[in-house]
């Protein structure tokens, strides 16, 4: 049996993964879909310290308090500076990374600088709350931006998309611990319509040892295929 943690991107929360999950489960695994603070059902903590800092914590002690080991970490979108920097701070916890369409930052890095175009394009269409710059503004129909094209998935969402601080995607990640960080074995879903924005280095190395998998869908994949992102999470536990 292997133990998978999930983790959501901007504006979405652990529930982006129930169909997923549900594959998961249904073939024996243990699955864990946490929400970061801030977002979803923990909305209501928002505040001006909610940061990628804090996120990283989120994660870290969820494999710290639940007592997990030999996980397989999995980040979606803004969810690969999460995951990067847990695995930075319980590297003994983590026994493979997945990026699910991810970023992939280094050391110094925040999200603004792995992908710039594609948040300062959202930038312009947030708000200040209460001191606290938004993005992400949902909207009926926001899921579409997300590459969600199926109405009732649609209406699904709008329920349950949130505003994310902007504080999160100007954060530059900060590791301390790379030698152990970079020996987690790597894994890459991605949408094929994204490879070619990817470092080629990356991809083709992913490629050739057998650690990449494209899906031709939206952005939001775990909701859009999820069976072809679960089967790649099993071939990765099996792996």
């Amino acid at each position: 049996m292997a133990t998978y943690v999930l983790v959501h991107g901007g504006g979405h929360g652990g529930w982006c993964y129930q169909p997923v999950a549900r594959l998961l489960r249904a073939a024996g695994h243990e699955v864990y879909t946490p929400t970061m603070t801030g977002l979803a059902e923990r909305l209501h903590l928002l505040g001006p310290h909610v940061d990628l800092d804090l996120h990283i914590q989120d994660i870290a002690a969820v494999l710290h308090y639940e007592d997990l080991r030999e996980v397989i970490l999995v980040g979606h979108s803004y969810g690969g500076m999460v995951i990067t920097g847990a695995a930075d701070r319980a590297a003994d916890r983590v026994g493979r990374l997945v990026y699910l369409d991810a970023a992939t930052p280094v050391n110094g890095q925040s999200l603004h600088d792995v992908a710039g175009p594609v948040i300062d394009a959202a930038r312009p269409f947030g708000q200040v709350v209460d001191g606290i710059e938004l993005v992400l503004t949902p909207a009926p129909g926001a899921g579409a931006f997300y590459g969600v094209s199926d109405p009732d998935v649609l209406a699904w969402m709008d329920a349950r998309l949130t505003a994310h601080p902007w504080k999160c995607f100007e954060q530059p990640l900060e590791l301390t611990n790379e030698d152990a960080l970079w020996a987690i074995p790597q894994y890459h879903i991605v949408c094929t319509s994204t490879l070619a924005t990817r470092a080629p280095d990356l991809i083709e190395k992913a490629r050739s040892e057998g650690r990449l998998w494209d899906v031709d869908t939206g952005h939001d994949l775990m909701i859009t295929e999820p069976r072809a992102v679960a089967d790649a999470l099993l071939e990765v536990a099996a792996s």
